[in-house]
Parts: C-alpha cells; sequence; structure tokens
C-alpha cells in the first residue's frame, strides 16, 4: 500500500476512533423500538401445565404510542406466569438475552439505567416492579429490590434512572441453578447475558397490560 494511502487509513481509524469514544451513546444497548421489539419477551414459567416447559411469548410491538408517539412494547397476564422456583416468586414481565441479538455478554458492574414505563390497568397485587439481571454462566438472577420502579395507569412515567451498583444490600437473589454454589452479584454483573423486568412481592397473580418504551443501559467504562 503507497505510503500515502496508509496514512490517510490510519487518520481516517484514528479519528473513528475518537469519536467513538466521544459519542455517549457508542456504548448504549438501546432498545428504544422504532422499528420492533428488538428480542423481547414475556415469560411464561410453564405455559399453564403442571410440569409444562417454559414458554417465551414475543412482546407486542407497536410503532406509535410510545413517549413522544414512539414505538415501544407491551405484555399482558394472557402471557406471563407466576415463575414459582424463585423466591420470592416473581413474574418475568419483561425477558430478553443478549443472545438472541448476537451479542456477547456483558460487564454491568456500575451501568447507568433508564427506562419509561405504563400500565393499562395493571394490578400487581401488592407487589413491586424491579429491574434484574441473569447470567447463564452462573445460572443466577437478582433484583434490584432498593429501586421499585413507578408504573402509572393510562401514561408514561418521566424517565427512571438508576445505578446497578455492586452492593448486595440493595439486591435480592432470587434463584439459583445450583443453589449450594449461587453466583455473587459481583460476578453476575460482570458476566451478565440477560436481563429485564419484574413484579415481585405480590398476593396473586398481577394483571392487566405493561408497556415500556425507551430502555437505555450504559455500561461503565471499565
Amino acid at each position: 500500500m503507497p505510503a500515502r494511502l496508509l496514512l490517510a487509513s490510519v487518520g481516517t481509524f484514528l479519528l473513528c476512533a475518537v469519536l467513538h469514544a466521544a459519542d455517549p451513546a457508542a456504548n448504549e444497548n438501546a432498545y428504544r423500538f422504532e422499528s420492533g421489539a428488538q428480542t423481547w419477551q414475556v415469560y411464561d414459567y410453564n405455559g399453564g401445565k403442571a410440569g409444562g416447559t417454559s414458554v417465551f411469548h414475543p412482546a407486542t410491538w407497536e410503532r406509535t404510542g410510545g413517549v413522544e408517539d414512539s414505538g415501544y412494547v407491551w405484555g399482558d397476564d394472557s402471557r406471563w406466569r407466576i415463575d414459582t422456583p424463585e423466591k420470592p416468586h416473581s413474574v418475568l414481565a419483561f425477558f430478553t438475552r443478549r443472545s438472541y441479538a448476537r451479542q456477547k455478554p456483558i460487564d454491568l458492574r456500575g451501568a447507568k439505567v433508564s427506562v419509561h414505563l405504563r400500565g393499562e390497568k395493571l394490578d400487581l397485587k401488592g407487589g413491586k416492579c424491579l429491574f434484574w439481571v441473569f447470567s447463564d454462566e452462573l445460572g443466577t438472577r437478582w433484583h434490584l429490590r432498593a429501586v421499585p420502579l413507578e408504573v402509572p395507569d393510562g401514561k408514561w412515567s418521566d424517565k427512571q434512572s438508576f445505578v446497578l451498583e455492586e452492593d448486595e444490600d440493595r439486591w435480592h437473589r432470587s434463584w439459583a441453578r445450583y443453589p449450594d454454589k449461587p453466583g455473587s452479584l459481583g460476578d453476575v454483573l460482570r458476566t451478565c447475558d440477560s436481563y429485564g423486568l419484574s413484579f415481585v412481592g405480590f398476593d396473586e397473580e398481577p394483571t392487566g397490560r405493561f408497556a415500556m418504551d425507551e430502555l437505555i443501559i450504559e455500561p461503565q467504562a471499565k
């Protein structure tokens, strides 16, 4: 390659690297739902059958009606079911795996998260809405109990922002594939490949419709 062309190529590469580093959105994991549901699902523990297998129902995508009339996704009680092995019991109302989008596990220690939520006749039956993380490598799920999220009825919440602090006092561990060897919060955040929103602490199965828009995850620079 001629020296002049080589220098130009190197310069272009360095410029792109600088612009990428300067762009605050460059490392975002953004779910803005402008053109689809972006692999989000609603989790049904056993399909309504004792001993049945788990069912992952696609979240419904709407082209308009979201924050600033953008796209958004929703699920409802016809698709979710209580995950009884979890302690306490939970409903994984929104669920995704990074592998669905051919993405590798991500380090979420100290990550910033923001989201807008809305309910339509959503009754949590005394429960709370929480953000959760899961590592398939470690087979362990943790829910961020210190930050219960608001789900207004019939309107979008303001942007709700929080940090995934590596502090087990702010979380609860709900399930481990190997109960005698559960993954620590720090290790689950470090190797996270699945996350979403849950309902926890209810008296009976929550009912209604649950919607989400503009879920933005910003990992901390390492």
